[in-house]
């Protein structure tokens, strides 16, 4: 298998880490990550798809656990209640994190999604 770099690895896959929000969680606890996606779940008033990149602290050979897991899971949680369209991890290059797509809101005039 050849070994690509991240310029190769972004012309295949694209660049994940540019969305129109960012939540960055570098240097928080577990319990703050989870109340910070929480609301960003459940108070986003997007009517269109929306994208957010969500940033934290890479793992590092002595950084021990990192909040990948957690935020993880709370994603795939999430996209299991239909609060999260997609989700993807960063591609290695561009730190610890996600590029997370929400879903359209319900408009209070038309009462359609996007």
């Amino acid at each position: 298998m050849p070994h690509l770099d991240q310029d190769q690895i972004r012309a295949l896959v694209g660049d994940r880490a540019v969305a129109d929000y960012e939540l960055d969680l570098r240097g928080v606890s577990a319990e703050q990550a989870r109340v910070a996606i929480e609301r960003m779940l459940e108070g986003h008033g997007f009517v269109e798809t929306t994208t957010v990149v969500i940033r934290i602290d890479p793992a590092t050979p002595t950084s021990g656990e990192t909040l990948f897991l957690p935020v993880g899971r709370q994603l795939l949680d999430a996209r299991r209640r239909d609060l999260v369209r997609s989700f993807t991890p960063l591609p290695e290059g561009d730190g610890g994190g996600f590029h997370v797509e929400l879903p359209g809101r319900r408009s209070e005039a038309s009462g359609e999604t996007t």
